[in-house]
C-alpha cells in the first residue's frame, strides 16, 4: 500500500475518533477519489504516491474552484466551507511557492529559453512545469510567464 494513501486512511481515522466532521467528510472524499482512480481503467491497480499527491492536487483546486464561484454567487457559507475543505487538503501538499522563488525561476527559463512575447509562453512552461512540480498552480505560473513576456 502506498504511504501517501495510508497517511490519509490513518488521518481519516482521527478525525472519526476526534469527531472531527468537517476532516472527516474531506478526507472521505479524498480517498473515494484515489479509490475511483484506483478502479478507473481495464484492471484495478495500486497509486503510486506521486499520483495519490496528484489527486489531492486536483480535489485542492476543486475547492479553490467552488469558493470562488460560490463567493460569486453570494453563498459565503458554502464558500467558506470549501475553503476550510482546501485548507484541510493543503496540508498534504507540498509548501507552495512564494511569488518571489516563482518570479526567480520563471525568470530563469526566459534567460535559459531565450524566449520572447507571447509566442515564447509555451517554450518556457516546458522549463518551467518540471522544476516547479507540485509546488505551483498552472495558471499561477501561466500568469507569471505573460507577465515577464510581457503579453
Amino acid at each position: 500500500m502506498s504511504t501517501f494513501k495510508s497517511r490519509l486512511q490513518n488521518d481519516l481515522t482521527e478525525a472519526m475518533r476526534a469527531q472531527d466532521q468537517l476532516r472527516t467528510s474531506t478526507l472521505r472524499l479524498t480517498l473515494t477519489a484515489v479509490t475511483n482512480e484506483e478502479v478507473a481503467g481495464k484492471q484495478a491497480r495500486e497509486l503510486s504516491d506521486d499520483e495519490v499527491l496528484k489527486i489531492v492536487v486536483r480535489e485542492a483546486k476543486k475547492r479553490r474552484e467552488a469558493a470562488e464561484a460560490f463567493d460569486n454567487g453570494g453563498r459565503t457559507e458554502s464558500a467558506a466551507r470549501e475553503r476550510a475543505e482546501a485548507e484541510i487538503l493543503a496540508e498534504y501538499l507540498p509548501a507552495q511557492l512564494d511569488d518571489a522563488e516563482l518570479t526567480r525561476i520563471v525568470a530563469d527559463a526566459i534567460a535559459e529559453t531565450g524566449a520572447a512575447g507571447p509566442s515564447g509562453m509555451g517554450q518556457v512552461m516546458k522549463v518551467v512545469r518540471p522544476k516547479i512540480g507540485d509546488r505551483a498552480e498552472g495558471g499561477r505560473i501561466a500568469a507569471e510567464i505573460k507577465r515577464q513576456l510581457g503579453s
